[in-house]
C-alpha cells in the first residue's frame, strides 16, 4: 500500500491538524498552494496535491515512497511553513 493511498494513515494526519487550531490557516493556505490544477472537476473534489506531488514529498522525506506519513511530521512542517510566512510577511 503506497503513501498516497494510505487513507488510515492520512485520516490520523487530518486529525492531527484539526487538533490544532493554530494551525489551520496555514494548513489551508499549503492545500491552496499544493492542489491539484482544476482539482473541483475531478474526484474527490478537494484542494489536494496529486499522487505524483505526494510520492515526490514521501520520497524525498523519508526514502521510500510507500512510507506512510507521519502526523508528527507534517505537524513539523506546518509550523515551519507558518514560521517562514510570517518571516515573508512581517515589516523590516
Amino acid at each position: 500500500m503506497g503513501a498516497t493511498s494510505s487513507m488510515g494513515a492520512w485520516g490520523r494526519v487530518a486529525v492531527a491538524v484539526a487538533r490544532r487550531p493554530s494551525l489551520w490557516p496555514t494548513a489551508a493556505r499549503q492545500a491552496r498552494r499544493t492542489a491539484r490544477p482544476g482539482w473541483w472537476r475531478r474526484p474527490p473534489f478537494l484542494p489536494v496535491p496529486g499522487g505524483e506531488y505526494l510520492r515526490f514529498r514521501v520520497l524525498t522525506q523519508y526514502g521510500d515512497a510507500d512510507h506512510p506519513p507521519v502526523p508528527a511530521d507534517v505537524l513539523n512542517y506546518l509550523t515551519w511553513c507558518k514560521a517562514q510566512h510570517g518571516l515573508s510577511t512581517s515589516s523590516t
